[in-house]
This record gives structure tokens, sequence and C-alpha cells, in this order.
């Protein structure tokens, strides 16, 4: 088995790596839908190639996987939670969430996070690596094959800052959505991030037509600064700034995640800030009851004060929905199961 990671490649590379092994062009056809739509395993299985073929990809390349190491399935609302083992043994989750127009994969896109949110459990144990984008395709492809039903949509808000891990993430997106694959469209994807500046305007320059969602959980610098370190490399404006760019450059509405704090970033003044700030980019505010993490000592308020801050937002005129909750009962926020897992062993 060779070293080189097969099913990362895009198919534009794939015509590459046949043309420098001396091989017709239909070949990258046959090998990207064996690796993207029959998804097998192993270079034996791809019966179309010759066997010579068959063994001088073997010895050059391999076909990633990954396998569930641990399958929660909710008694509340069947959201499965899995915790993926990797090719070197390091883990992540992913969440598979079912809503009637269809189901929907949260993935991960790194082992571990070195953003250092602290409300966010996949950030407490740092970075290990970044996922590969086969990676990321398998937590796919294993939700599929496990559940038997097709995932409509990717969520990449799991562990990890996805466009800390650019390269990686925009060829998982590529195969994702190519036809020769999955197929699925990227208005059935959204990415989240902290605010990397920089890779916003990156992103903005590609077009694509994922779904942006920004972490943004708080009004001002001084509160996003008590919970978001990025946010003393971006300050707010900075990072509102970018999301204008984005939103004119891809006419894509950016949503933005707003974790409700009890007595942090709750309060009816904060609502008031946070809709001037937002004033007039169409935007789309997304609440959520922050998930209790021990290490931090955060609470959630109660629901009568997450619903006055969803309704001066719109008072305000400001679009706001509160996050329906999936899994609660199998830890389905991103980084509680790997790290109970980690704990045990």
């Amino acid at each position: 088995m060779g070293g080189l990671d097969l099913k990362s490649y895009t198919f534009p590379e794939l015509e590459t790596a046949v043309a420098e092994l001396g091989l017709p062009r239909f070949r990258a056809g046959q090998i990207f839908g064996w690796l993207h739509e029959k998804r097998v395993s192993t270079f034996a299985e791809m019966s179309n190639l010759p066997a010579s073929l068959r063994g001088q990809l073997d010895e050059k390349f391999y076909i990633n996987a990954i396998r569930i190491k641990k399958r929660l399935v909710s008694n509340i609302d069947g959201t499965v939670k899995y915790l993926y083992e990797l090719r070197d043994g390091n883990c992540v989750e992913a969440v598979l969430m079912r809503y009637r127009h269809g189901n929907s994969l949260c993935i991960s896109t790194q082992v571990g996070c070195r953003m250092g949110c602290k409300f966010c459990a996949s950030t407490l144990a740092g970075r290990v690596r970044d996922l590969t984008a086969s990676e990321m395709l398998d937590e796919v492809y294993t939700a599929q094959a496990d559940s038997g039903e097709r995932v409509d949509g990717v969520v990449l808000m799991g562990i990890g800052e996805p466009l800390d891990n650019f390269d990686n993430v925009m060829a998982f997106l590529e195969n994702l959505s190519d036809a020769r694959g999955l197929g699925l469209s990227l208005r059935h994807v959204s990415l989240s991030t902290c605010g990397l500046v920089d890779r916003i305007y990156e992103l903005a320059k590609r077009k694509l037509q994922l779904t942006l969602s920004v972490s943004l959980h708080a009004p001002n610098d001084t509160i996003r600064n008590l919970s978001m370190p990025i946010n003393k490399k971006y300050h707010i404006d900075r990072l509102l700034e970018a999301c204008r760019d984005y939103f004119e450059a891809t006419g894509r509405r950016i949503s933005f995640e707003y974790a409700l704090i009890a007595g942090v970033n709750d309060a009816p003044e904060h609502a008031a800030e946070l809709a001037a700030r937002l004033r007039g980019m169409g935007a789309h505010v997304n609440l959520i009851p922050v998930n209790p993490v021990a290490e931090t000592g955060y609470r959630r308020g109660d629901r009568a004060a997450i619903e006055r801050f969803q309704h001066e937002l719109q008072r305000l005129g400001v679009n706001a929905t509160i996050r329906r909750e999936l899994g609660a009962d199998i830890s389905a926020a991103c980084g509680q199961l790997r790290r109970q897992d980690a704990a045990r062993e």
C-alpha cells in the first residue's frame, strides 16, 4: 500500500496523477467513480481496471477509511452522534440530524481546535492536526452507510475551525459537490467560522454558493474578547467589514451564530447593539442557548430570556430564530463525546 491519499484528490488532480502514470484520461473518471460513487475500500474492487493498474495504484496510493468507535442515538428525536476513529487513532465527531426537509450531518474539520473559544468543549485540549479532504468525506460516507439514508445537507460546525484548514476544506467541498460522486449542491452546505478575516476574503473570491455562518456571540469587542481570543486579532468592525464584502461578492446571506450566555450577552441592550451593527446586511441571527461546559462556568438563561432577546432583534428589523436543540440526551454538542471518551482511556 502506497503513501498518497487518493480519495483526497480532486478530479483535476486525479486527471494529472493519471497522466503522470502514462494512462489514458478516461481512467480518472473510472477511479473517481469507484472512490466517490461506489465508495470501495480497496483497489482490488475496481473491477473495470486492468489488474496491472490496480497493482500500480496500490503501490503508490491508499484509500482512506474511518471507523465508527461509538454511536449514540437520541431517544428524544432520533439524532445520531458518531465518534469516528481515524487511521492514526485520533477521534472526531459527527452528528446526523433528521428534519422534515431531509437529513443534515454536522462534521468535524480538525482534530481539536486552537481558536480557544471559551464556550466550546472541542478547543479545551487544543488542536492536534487538520483533517484531510478524504477524512471529511468519510464522515459523510460513513454516516450514510450506517444509517442507510442520504445526507441532504452538510454543516461544517463540528470540532475544528474550517477556515484554519482552508485548502483541505476547499478540496472536500469540491469533491462533495462533484456530480461524479455524491453531487451535493453547495447551497445545502453551511460553513461556520469564528471569524478568520483574511480567509473570509479568500473564500469570497471563490464565489461558492454555500452559507457562511459566523460565530459572533457578542455585540461588542469588550464582551467578545472575554470568550473569543480571535477577536483580539480581528475585532468586530473588521470582521463585519469582511462579511459585507462576502455578501456583496457572493449574494449569499450570512448567518450569525449567537450563543446566549446568562448575565454576559443576553440583555435587551445587547440585542439593540447587535441590531445596530447588523442593520442593512440582510443578516440572519441564529440564537443558541449555550451548552453548559463544566470548565467554563457559563450557564444558559431561561427560555423566557432567550425569547425576549429574539423579539427585541425582530422588533429592530433583524431576522432571528432560536436553534432547535437536537440530541440533548446524547451529548450532541461538539467536542463533548470526544472528551468523555478520552477521559475514560
